[in-house]
């Protein structure tokens, strides 16, 4: 079956060429385009592809907004946000707002085409390249108020494993546990980290230091 997929982008020759690279895969079926936040968000609404392809700056609304917008509606659209910026205070928004992935313009078809089903599949991307510097706007953001979050030991686990950027299906292997336990697990984490997605899960932690 094929990944469906809504893509955002103000530039219409940027966003015709996203379109025709992806429909030249066959295992993507772009279901909508927008050329702002504002309709891409209501082509998520409307039609629920598994991944919207985001640009980070659309009028309307940019790609840290949609990705944020998408999870207070608890919408099943993963967001994917492509940029030419890439500054960390950037990417660290995108994330913290639960987005599942960043990327920059600058990647080949065949990274783009992975993301996305990582995406899909329900993997965080994020390029090695990036990492360091969302870390450091972690630091950044930290405070001096010790953690008051307790995790067990195979929360820490998971949320270990997820930091990772492994899927829950792998994790349950891995732990010979179910799936269904494992997302169990991931959803206590999210609520005592008072999140809504991985991604966001993982910022937290690393902020209050319990990702060792």
């Amino acid at each position: 079956m094929k990944i469906t997929v809504a893509v955002g982008d103000d530039h219409p020759v940027v966003r015709a060429g996203l379109v025709q690279m992806l429909t030249a895969s066959e295992l993507i079926d772009v279901v909508a385009e927008a050329d702002d936040g504002t309709q891409l968000l209501d082509a998520i609404r409307a039609l629920r592809p598994q991944v919207a392809l985001s640009d980070f700056r659309m009028p309307g609304l940019d790609g840290a907004a949609l990705a944020l917008a998408a999870q207070q509606e608890q919408l099943p659209t993963r967001v994917l946000v492509l940029s030419a910026y890439t500054e960390p205070a950037i990417v660290f928004r995108c994330l913290e707002n639960g987005a599942a992935g960043f990327l920059s313009k600058d990647v080949d078809r065949t990274t783009l085409i992975d993301a996305i089903h990582s995406v899909a599949s329900g993997t965080d991307v994020l390029p090695p390249e990036f990492i360091g510097d969302v870390l450091d706007q972690i630091r950044q953001r930290r405070t001096a108020t010790p953690a008051a979050i307790t995790l067990s030991p195979r929360e820490r686990e998971i949320l270990a494993a997820a930091a990772e950027g492994r899927s829950a299906p792998d994790i349950a292997r891995s732990m010979h546990l179910s799936t269904s336990t494992v997302k169990t697990y991931l959803r206590r984490l999210y609520e005592k980290l008072g999140v809504a997605s991985r991604g966001a899960a993982i910022a937290e932690a690393m902020r209050q230091d319990l990702l060792r």
